[in-house]
């Protein structure tokens, strides 16, 4: 297999870049989803330890963000279970 500068590739390295490159759909949302957990332990974890040093502003947001991630990934979880 020829590259656009004419420097043979291996097809091997194609296939492999290729699929690197152009993942599936289910590799996507399974992504998107561990983003989302982490997003909300992460907010959790914020409002466990730092509870006495924030303030009320920072932990409403930390809070919406709590509610925000939980409805998304909800949300992902039910159109994969609908699919499924």
């Amino acid at each position: 297999m020829m590259s656009g500068n004419g420097i043979p590739v291996p097809r091997q390295f194609a296939d492999m870049s290729i699929h690197m490159f152009a993942p599936k759909r289910e590799v996507i949302v399974d992504m998107v989803m561990v983003q989302l957990i982490s997003a909300i332990l992460i907010f959790i974890g914020i409002l466990t330890f730092k509870n006495a040093e924030i303030t009320q502003l920072e932990m409403s947001a930390y809070m919406f963000g709590i509610f925000l991630s939980f409805i998304l990934l909800t949300s992902i979880y039910q159109r994969i279970t609908r699919l499924a």
